[in-house]
């Protein structure tokens, strides 16, 4: 699984996170107001809103927002009835990506998603055409300044990590879904921060793109797949060659 993340080392050196604020919110409400609506509106026994909850804190997200999307998920105000939904598709040179959805209307997605597909070199495919090529797993990241890389692997694994990558300016650690939480929980209590904290779909193997001009077209499908109101997460096995990856972080 070594480098699969490469885009999204890129992807995070250049976040436009102020610009974006907007829109990230709105799509951690919808993920709160999924979340009650899955498991209930107590954080303590519902550990996919415990998930969403950091999120927003983690992204600042101002506590009245937070608390219409509970109270939206619980049904004290206006219900939209948010679906959730799988798409899979392809990307520039064979690339496989997987979205996690929701929307309170599948066709106008489904023809929005098809269309960004179409328009960045990619195209939609049937469900389970790349479903096969991830696995659910924990995932955190932390950055490779000022940490040593033997000491935060020993405590990763201690604290029940079951696999570890030091990858371009970052550490990836792994973990089973089950023990996310507790992994995530004892490396907080020893001052360690994380760049991602999340459970996401994670590639088997990874397509490797040397040409900078595939690799553009590729980012450019994620990055307009990513901004779309509808797409809470995007996974892909896409992996950018190391000097296509430095020439592109230049530009």
């Amino acid at each position: 699984m070594a480098g699969h993340s490469k885009w999204a080392n890129i992807k995070h050196r250049k976040a436009r996170v102020d610009a974006q604020k907007g829109k990230i919110f709105t799509k951690i409400s919808k993920e709160i107001m999924a979340a009650v609506k899955q498991g209930g509106p107590d954080p303590s026994a519902n550990f996919r809103l415990r998930l969403a909850l950091q999120k927003a804190r983690s992204a600042n997200m101002p506590n009245d927002n937070i608390q219409r999307a509970l109270q939206r998920g619980s049904g004290e105000m206006d219900d939209v009835n948010y679906e959730e939904i799988i798409y899979e598709g392809y990307g520039p040179a064979g690339t496989a990506v997987l979205l996690e959805i929701l929307t309170d209307n599948r066709n106008r997605t489904a023809a929005e998603i098809r269309n960004i597909f179409s328009r960045r070199g990619g195209s939609l495919g049937e469900m389970g055409c790349v479903a096969w090529m991830f696995k659910r797993r924990g995932y955190l990241t932390v950055k490779q300044e000022g940490r040593d890389e033997d000491e935060l692997m020993m405590a990763a694994l201690e604290a029940g990590a079951d696999d570890f990558v030091a990858d371009g300016d970052f550490y990836e650690i792994y973990t089973e879904p089950e023990d996310f939480e507790q992994v995530k929980e004892k490396l907080e209590a020893e001052g360690i921060e994380f760049v991602e904290a999340s459970i996401a779909m994670i590639p088997d193997n990874t397509v490797e793109i040397t040409d900078p001009e595939e690799a553009r077209k590729a980012l450019s499908l994620i990055e307009q797949l990513e901004d779309h109101d509808d797409v809470q997460n995007v996974f892909t096995n896409l992996e950018i060659a190391p000097e296509t990856a430095e020439m592109l972080e230049s530009e």
